[in-house]
């Protein structure tokens, strides 16, 4: 009995199994479920071992159908298809089925067999996942698997083979949230837009989130060929019809997985309106701004990046990125800008731009808080000056507003052209909104309760301008702020306050060193 155990376990443990069975089981770990090809020494064998795994295997008549077939299975199921060719003229009639999935950005994997090599490049089988990973990551594409003809049908033991686990799906990756605000921004603001919907929004499964977008902003789209069907053709804002009318005369042209190239007439006059602004969404950063620049970029996976402009184009209260982005649409060139605050003046520094030297001032080197009102005033007086027409943006947070707040009536004594911009989020970079902070006053006295960096919810900052004879303005939407900021830059008769209400717990996006966002002020 012990020997008949022992006899049983010795054969287990050489048990041998063929290259193709390990191909094809390399395969099948890997969610491979379809095969192409025309067989021939030495593929055969793989194209046996993986129909015997349950891989479904098609033969074809010619190399470059197989390869095409492949191609499409990726693009249909999101996992690539292989297509199974011999070496020399089988791998070359390959070819144009590999360059079709390039240009499409399907994922697919070719597998050719070679001749013989020794037996020193047997890692090569371990190559599987990765050929696997880079045809679905990123950009999708084909891959090309040398296999030479003595690892086929070559013989080892069963336990010194070790599988990979199958590749995790593709991560998802998502635009700058700056970005997708300045992009519904522009959306919203648009009188013609159109959307055109590609086909790399029908790989990204965005069916779902574009027809939301098409919906509820009542947005017309137009999709190209391979784009057809992710919302259908009978959808009433289709503009299919009117396809020359409708990209001859759109302002704004958002691109969601689809490419400037000749199908789209390269996104060039006189096709295009010469100044039509271009929002492009698209997984590969190469293909930004290729052939136009783009008014905004964002690189992401398409459904996820529809799903943050969902976010974005009901989002209230809104954020700093939303503000700054609509104060930058409106600044004159050659205004001063003055900046304090913490998250106010640290994400102001990279979205509000200056064209000329000497005209912005913040806290510098020494991160002081009160200098704000002070530098505004100084150059106010300059600019009275030099030009009285140019005016001096003064953006506060409400922490830093209130360390000289009074000067206000300075502001106003002397009519200077001070526009002040307060981002009130009411606290010292984060605080709470009106309802919670009842919500915890119930819990004791505020001295005892409040976080320190609270300030008290919904404080009308714009009163103190209005108390001294100037202007001021309690913002909420972006539409208010869009009409206040326009308002004030035009009167020249009076200084002006628009206290701009955004989420309390808004902040700054994380950076890749902590010191960038501690508390240090």
């Amino acid at each position: 009995m012990w020997e008949s155990n022992f006899a049983e376990g010795s054969d287990k443990s050489e048990e041998q199994v063929s290259g193709a069975e390990v191909i094809a089981q390399a395969l099948k770990t890997q969610d491979v479920a379809y095969m192409f090809g025309i067989v021939g020494i030495p593929v055969t064998e793989i194209a046996v071992a993986a129909q015997k795994l349950g891989i479904r295997y098609v033969g074809m008549r010619n190399e470059q159908a197989a390869c095409y077939a492949a191609s499409a299975i990726g693009y249909l199921t999101g996992r690539p298809g292989v297509c199974l060719v011999v070496s020399g003229p089988g791998l070359i009639h390959a070819l144009g089925g590999m360059a079709n999935a390039n240009m499409n950005c399907w994922p697919l994997i070719v597998i050719g067999g070679s001749s013989e090599r020794s037996q020193e490049t047997m890692g090569a089988f371990q190559e599987f996942p990765q050929a696997v990973r880079s045809s679905i990551y990123g950009r999708p594409g084909p891959c090309y698997v040398d296999i030479p003809a003595d690892f086929v049908n070559l013989q080892v033991n069963v336990n010194s083979v070790k599988y990979m686990e199958c590749c995790m799906p593709p991560p998802v990756s998502m635009a700058e949230t700056s970005a997708v605000y300045m992009a519904a921004s522009v959306i919203r603001n648009a009188k013609r837009p159109l959307l055109i919907i590609g086909k790399g929004a029908a790989y990204a499964r965005a069916e779902e989130a574009l027809r939301k977008l098409v919906e509820q902003c009542k947005l017309p789209f137009l999709p190209t060929p391979m784009g057809k069907g992710v919302i259908p053709d009978n959808h009433p804002y289709c503009v299919s019809a009117a396809r020359s009318r409708a990209l001859q005369f759109a302002d704004v042209i958002v691109l969601f997985g689809a490419r400037l190239n000749w199908i789209l007439h390269f996104g060039l006059p006189p096709r295009y309106q010469p100044d039509v602004k271009f929002i492009q969404v698209d997984i590969c950063a190469e293909e930004l701004g290729n052939n136009v620049k783009p008014a905004v970029a964002l690189l992401g996976d398409t459904n996820a990046v529809t799903k943050q402009e969902l976010a974005s184009q009901k989002s209230l209260p809104m954020n700093y990125y939303t503000v700054f982005y609509h104060v930058q649409e409106q600044l004159p060139r050659d205004c001063f800008v003055v900046s304090e605050g913490a998250n106010t003046m640290d994400i102001g520094r990279t979205v509000i731009q200056n064209y000329l030297p000497r005209h912005r001032l913040d806290a510098g080197t020494f991160g002081t808080m009160g200098i704000g009102l002070g530098f505004a005033i100084a150059a106010a007086i300059v600019a009275k000056d030099r030009n009285p027409r140019q005016r001096v943006i003064c953006v506060e947070g409400d922490s830093a507003f209130g360390f000289s707040g009074m000067e206000v009536e300075t502001i106003c004594r002397y009519n200077l052209p001070i526009v002040l911009l307060v981002v009130n989020n009411n606290g010292i970079y984060q605080g709470f909104d009106a309802d919670s902070w009842k919500e915890m006053l119930k819990f004791g006295d505020a001295t005892a309760v409040a976080p320190p960096v609270c300030l008290l919810p919904d404080s009308h900052y714009e009163q103190v301008m209005t108390a001294f004879g100037g202007k001021g303005y309690f913002v909420q939407t972006p539409e208010e702020l869009q009409k206040s900021l326009k308002q004030s830059l035009a009167d020249t008769t009076k200084p002006s306050l628009l206290n701009i209400m955004i989420e309390p717990q808004a902040t700054r996006k994380a950076q890749d060193f902590h010191w960038l966002t501690r508390s240090n002020m």
